[in-house]
């Protein structure tokens, strides 16, 4: 039989081009079982972590579910030993050895939220809040809560109880005068501002983080959850369901609600990613999920008073928030507010952290004219846990928060934005010494305008969330009129017991345990996975290939969430907006509306108050005045400043200043003052400084404070430059006495380290060279041209 044959060197050459050049995307044999052998392991290890998980759930709740702190700590007080009993209880935690406590250094509290979860993600790891803290050498307590409520506790019982415990605190440190620095994270942040507001002497430096104030506020894109209160017909449904919970409430329907923002991750995502890198994240996993899987309940009137007031009513930031008869206005608070949000945090996007500032204070000039400091940091990325657990905002954020609270103190009245910048790869700057670390901060000056360009949708549609608010109303009262006396009388604290560990996010811890019938084998299989791990590399075309088969899940899973969301936003806007419920039940005036009317009200009072006594006083307010309008025009007030103002503040100034002078109260009094009268505030300097000697110093000192007296000769600050024309002084004279002040500074307890030292001396002994007089008298009189009127005043333009 003739058979064809292929000539041999034929042969040869197609062996080798199949040695050399192997079928692209098709692993050879002994590739797929490599990673099948690797698959099959990290499937074995994969369950042994969640075995791992359901133990921790079960061990957690054994010991009562107490805060998972990495510090030691002792009780101090037990709200439930109180004589209103609540679960709440103060604890202080031990700091290691390595952090020692600076004996004057004021406490820091730490209040974690009450949205589901325990306590603990506060002080989760030792680079958080807490730790930041304990490296300032800051006395570092913790406000805890236990898992079930006690029978009775309200918001306002809890609220109290908070109080009390910043008494103890502030009675337990009689040798620091400044008051605690209060932390208040997600959900805590609210309820410290409502007791800041209510108790405005008990508080330090207030920092929200991640805080939802203006439950309203958002966008379709930013925070899809707000509309999902509409779907559900408003608060009725918080009601019954802790009626059905025999007056119980059970936390991990919040947290269920927060799963379900992000299905990609919660069905996926997270078990995809411990089992691709099981070797490395299992630890991490068992981290987190010990304290994501505890989940804690409140009583009825505590998620009733919540949902109505806050996440449907919005009631905390326009005030009419009510703690017994009286309402929460959030105007009272009179220490610094810090508000920390991040624009990747979906569940407090940036204009619900920040717009109740609009809300509530109408005009940044209101809040300074009322003597009263906010600040606002935002984050480019981070989610929402990101903000408490990330070790990176912990290193940066918290530790700059934590390191500048003298300054955030010393700060003019007003509304900023706290910017840091990273040193690294930037020219020494002068001053250096006076901010150690890693970041240089500038606290910006921001208007109102400013948070309104924060969310790209604007606020037109607060307008439909309006009239959910009055639909959920009038059904919280149908519900609680017809239906509640019937679900409490069927309702049992056994069969709400009995719902609660029937709960699908705790059944899949307690019954994937080693109680699980095929826990041994499965213990046995990893075993053997951890003795005998063969790991294939990253670039293997099987474990590529299973990388895009994940991503293709995790857009899926997106894809339907966007969808799901989009359906939610329709009709909420169908239902509710102006063709729908919305022409019947009229959205109220807007609060931003409401709030500036009242603003324009005040400020006028405030104006004719601040006139009545502009030409009062001396060198002392000529300089803070001085400043405070120089800042302004600069945009900015920097930490080195302030910083730099302390140290100048003990040099002798001028023979009418006396030693004991209260520079930082006379700086936010003369801001106070420029805020509602900036035109005559500068037109009053001419009474304040009689004669042309004392005008001159008091330039002098403003300009070394606000570190600009090497460039003199061509200020970066109009008004400095339109002053020193106005008041018809010497700008050379200036220099030199500026100089003259600065240079005192080098002194032992002021020198900076010796590696900066010359840099500083360079900057402060040789400063930009100044022109020749006569140009630089031309220069300021066309300068001061455009801001003068026919007598030499400051007009509204130069102020």
């Amino acid at each position: 039989m003739a058979t064809r044959k292929t000539p041999a060197a034929t042969r040869k050459d197609e062996a080798a081009s199949s040695q050399a050049a192997p079928a692209v995307g098709m692993p050879q044999m002994g590739d797929v079982n490599a990673y099948l052998t690797d698959a099959m392991q990290r499937t074995y290890l994969f369950l042994d972590t969640l075995l791992d998980r359901g133990n921790n759930y079960l061990e957690h709740l054994d010991q009562g579910t107490p805060p998972l702190l990495k510090f030691e700590h002792e009780v101090v007080m037990d709200g439930h030993d109180l004589p209103n009993p609540c679960n709440y209880a103060l604890l202080r935690l031990q700091p290691p050895a390595s952090m020692p406590v600076k004996p004057e250094a004021r406490p820091v509290v730490v209040v974690d939220p009450r949205a589901g979860h325990g306590p603990g993600i506060g002080g989760f790891k030792f680079d958080s809040e807490v730790g930041m803290a304990m490296r300032a050498g800051h006395t570092v307590y913790f406000v805890t809560f236990r898992p079930e409520p006690e029978d009775g506790q309200t918001l306002l019982t809890v609220m109290d109880t908070e109080a009390l415990f910043i008494e103890e605190i502030i009675k337990r440190h009689p040798q620091c005068p400044a008051k605690p620095v209060v932390i208040g994270n997600c959900q805590a942040g609210w309820a410290m501002m409502a007791l800041n507001a209510r108790r405005p002497e008990l508080f330090g430096p207030l920092m929200i983080v991640g805080a939802p104030v203006s439950y309203w506020a958002g966008s379709s894109t930013l925070n899809p959850m707000r509309y999902s209160g509409a779907s559900l017909g408003g608060s009725w449904l918080a009601s019954m369901t802790s009626d059905l919970g025999a007056d119980r409430f059970d936390g991990a329907y919040l947290v269920e609600n927060f799963e379900k923002l992000n299905p990609a991750n919660t069905l996926w995502n997270k078990y995809y990613n411990l089992w691709a890198g099981v070797d490395t994240e299992a630890e991490r996993f068992l981290e987190f999920e010990r304290w994501w899987g505890g989940y804690f309940r409140m009583t009825g009137s505590e998620i009733e008073s919540i949902v109505e007031n806050l996440f449907v009513g919005n009631k905390l930031a326009r005030g009419t928030m009510m703690a017994g008869d009286k309402a929460i206005d959030l105007r009272n608070i009179t220490s610094p507010i810090v508000v920390f949000a991040s624009w990747g945090d979906n569940i407090t996007p940036p204009p619900q952290a920040l717009n109740w500032i609009i809300d509530t204070w109408g005009d940044e000039r209101a809040i300074a004219a009322a003597g009263r400091t906010i600040i606002y940091v935002l984050h480019e990325s981070v989610g929402h846990l990101g903000i408490f657990v990330g070790g990176s905002i912990a290193l940066k954020e918290h530790d700059q928060l934590v390191t500048s609270l003298d300054v955030i103190e010393s700060l003019p009245p007003g509304l900023y934005e706290m910017k840091l910048e990273a040193k690294a790869g930037k020219d020494e700057q002068r001053w250096d010494q006076l901010e150690p670390g890693d970041y240089t901060v500038h606290y910006q000056h921001r208007t109102m305008d400013d948070i309104r360009k924060i969310n790209p949708e604007g606020r037109e549609e607060e307008e439909m969330f309006s009239t959910i608010a009055q639909w959920s109303e009038f059904n919280a009262n149908l519900y609680k009129t017809y239906v509640r006396p019937w679900v409490k009388m069927s309702a049992t604290r056994e069969m709400a017991n009995a719902m609660v560990k029937m709960n699908p996010l705790r059944m899949q811890r307690q019954m994937f345990s080693d109680s699980f019938f095929m826990a041994p084998f499965i213990r046995q299989k990893a075993a053997e996975a951890r003795a005998e791990r063969a790991t294939v590399p990253e670039d293997h075309p099987l474990k590529q290939l299973e990388k895009k088969m994940a991503q293709q899940i995790t857009d899926e899973l997106n894809l339907y969430r966007d969808r799901r969301d989009e359906r939610t936003v329709k009709m909420t806007r169908q239902l509710f907006g102006p063709t729908g419920l919305g022409a019947w039940l009229k959205p109220h005036e807007p609060d931003a509306v409401v709030a500036h009317e009242r603003a324009l009200r005040e400020l006028d009072v405030y104006r004719e108050k601040a006139l009545a006594h502009i030409a009062e006083g001396g060198f002392a307010e000529a300089v803070c005045r001085i400043v405070v309008s120089g800042m302004i025009s600069i945009g900015a007030f920097e930490r080195r400043s302030l910083r730099l103002a302390r140290l100048l503040a003990q040099l002798p100034m001028h023979a009418s200043v006396s030693p004991k002078t209260n520079w930082v109260q006379l700086l936010k009094d003369q801001a106070r003052l420029t805020a509602v009268a900036p035109v005559e505030a500068l037109n009053a300097l001419e009474q304040l400084l009689p004669d042309t000697a004392t005008r001159e110093r008091a330039l002098a000192v403003s300009a070394a404070v606000m570190m600009i007296e090497p460039t003199l000769a061509n200020p970066r600050s109009e008004i400095i430059e339109f002053l020193i024309g106005t008041l018809g002084v010497d700008p050379q004279r200036v220099i030199g006495l500026a100089r003259k002040l600065t240079d005192a500074l080098e002194k032992p307890e002021a020198k900076p380290a010796p590696a900066k030292k010359s840099a500083v001396k360079k900057a402060v002994a040789k400063p930009a060279a100044a022109k020749p007089a006569s140009k630089k008298t031309t220069a300021v009189k066309k300068a001061a041209a455009k801001p003068k009127t026919a007598k030499g005043k400051a007009t509204a333009k130069a102020a």
